[in-house]
């Protein structure tokens, strides 16, 4: 898995992945996002169109960094997730966890408007 990070004002953050979010890349991802919420950047828009699979432990992956951004009393939002995974996020009803936006800047828009 491949993942871009491009910090935004104002403690946003675009969160690029691309490859397969499964049980190999969990960790990393986690990590890496633990460090740029660390750093100050609590709200992420997760730009997942490139996610090519993504199984039961990256869903877990998920949520346990939207545990820990929330804690940082931040958020993420899913940007242009693929049918697969969309799919995924409905039928385990994660679509009502999550914000899904339809591309990094909507969510980068959601996000902001959730700071006030």
């Amino acid at each position: 898995m491949q993942i871009e990070i491009d910090p935004r004002d104002h403690g946003m953050v675009v969160v690029s992945l691309r490859g397969r979010l499964d049980a190999a890349a969990a960790p990393t991802f986690k990590q890496s996002v633990t460090e740029a919420i660390s750093r100050g950047n609590v709200r992420l828009a997760l730009h997942i169109a490139h996610v090519s699979f993504m199984d039961s432990i990256g869903l877990g992956a998920l949520v346990s960094t939207l545990k820990a951004a929330r804690r940082a009393n931040g958020d993420i939002a899913i940007a242009a997730p693929n049918p697969q995974v969309e799919k995924l996020l409905r039928l385990t009803a994660m679509d009502r966890v999550f914000r899904i936006c339809p591309s990094p800047d909507e969510a980068l828009r959601e996000l902001g408007a959730g700071q006030a």
